[in-house]
């Protein structure tokens, strides 16, 4: 059983080679076949009306991707909740909740929310965010107790049951098609012939690549979704802030040591972030994604930030500490890297179709 995330990366990826490494490869790819037989069925059942949709009372716009995690939803979610924020719409964001128990949990229960709802909360407190398996159910509470103009359905690509006015799906520069080959050989939720469902794709982490990558990654997306509008986009890291909310600018770790932490799907993206801004981490250690912290963890935290240096301080995800709520580990001091999403390439063409969901509605 693979329990770290970077070696099962490694070993999906092709990195490790050898008779074990290719058994593995070779047994994964066989756990692959039901998942993926089951992801079609249930696809088709959709397009031939067998499974039928619900539509809300209001515009639904769906963000979501084609891989296990990783592709950076969290930022592109609150991009379009500003948007219709900043239009004096009342949005509220639906999820699943992976990470978090059962059932329905209302904007202030704290303790049923995963990571990523508590980020969002965090850098956009006036958007409720509802977590729980029906999400059908989510949308009629939104309009009915809270008063939605517009719903914001977060990993939203798989989830066929809520009928959407806008399907967005992020594609990561770096790793867009999942290592090819379905979960648990890879990391494909489904392939990439389903982009044919996208109004709009996000290309993510675009600076991470080289331009001939980059250009190769768009015409490979306009080949599976010629009716979709393509967009180019980077993770442009914002601030340091801390479990108090207290935010200092970029430089102030510049020239200090650096060790850090993250439970992401990709964890190289955030350590390429670090790199970007000056920054060679002492230490690097990963967890898996919504990685739920023990006190176990806690206390390890805390011995292996005592053997940094004196003057060192550690970094982490912004996902990752609001799960902490700590100011420091091991006498450390704990800073979380604040990121938010900047289009590029397709932008305004973007925006356009964001104002079109809402058309009249907007005030």
């Amino acid at each position: 059983m693979i329990v770290d995330p970077q070696a099962y990366r490694t070993l999906v990826s092709g990195q490790v080679r050898g008779f074990w490494p290719g058994m593995q490869r070779c047994g994964l790819w066989t756990c692959s076949f039901p998942y993926r037989w089951g992801m079609g069925l249930r696809n088709r059942l959709y397009e031939l009306g067998w499974k039928q949709t619900v539509r809300a009372a209001v515009p639904v716009v769906s963000v979501g991707n084609l891989t296990l995690g990783g592709t950076g939803k969290t930022p592109c979610v609150e991009y379009v909740a500003r948007y219709y924020r900043e239009r004096d719409l009342q949005v509220a964001i639906l999820s699943r909740g992976y990470g978090r128990a059962g059932g329905v949990s209302p904007p202030s229960n704290d303790s049923a929310r995963n990571d990523e709802a508590l980020v969002l909360e965090q850098n956009l407190p006036d958007v409720p965010h509802l977590q729980g398996a029906d999400r059908a159910a989510l949308a009629q509470l939104a309009v009915a107790e809270l008063e939605s103009e517009v719903l914001i359905l977060d990993d939203g690509f798989q989830h066929r049951r809520l009928a959407r006015d806008l399907d967005i799906v992020l594609l990561d520069a770096t790793e867009p098609w999942g290592y090819n080959h379905h979960f648990p050989r890879g990391l494909l939720r489904e392939g990439p012939a389903s982009l044919r469902r996208a109004d709009a794709i996000i290309l993510t982490r675009c600076d991470q690549v080289a331009d001939d990558a980059r250009e190769r990654l768009r015409c490979e997306a306009q080949q599976h979704a010629p009716q979709a509008t393509l967009v180019e986009s980077v993770h442009r890291p914002l601030a340091w802030i801390d479990a108090d909310g207290r935010e200092v600018p970029l430089e102030t770790l510049r020239d200090r040591p650096v060790s850090a932490f993250c439970g992401l799907g990709n964890p190289d993206a955030f350590r390429r972030s670090l790199t970007a801004l000056g920054l060679a981490p002492l230490e690097f250690r990963t967890f898996p994604d919504h990685h739920a912290y023990t006190r176990a963890d806690v206390q390890d935290l805390h011995a292996w930030a005592r053997k940094q240096p004196d003057a060192a301080v550690v970094a982490t995800t912004q996902k990752d500490l609001v799960k902490l709520r700590l100011t420091q580990l091991g006498g450390k001091e704990l800073w979380a890297l604040r990121i938010g999403l900047h289009l590029e390439a397709g932008r305004e063409t973007f925006d356009a179709q964001l104002e079109q969901v809402v058309g009249a509605t907007a005030r």
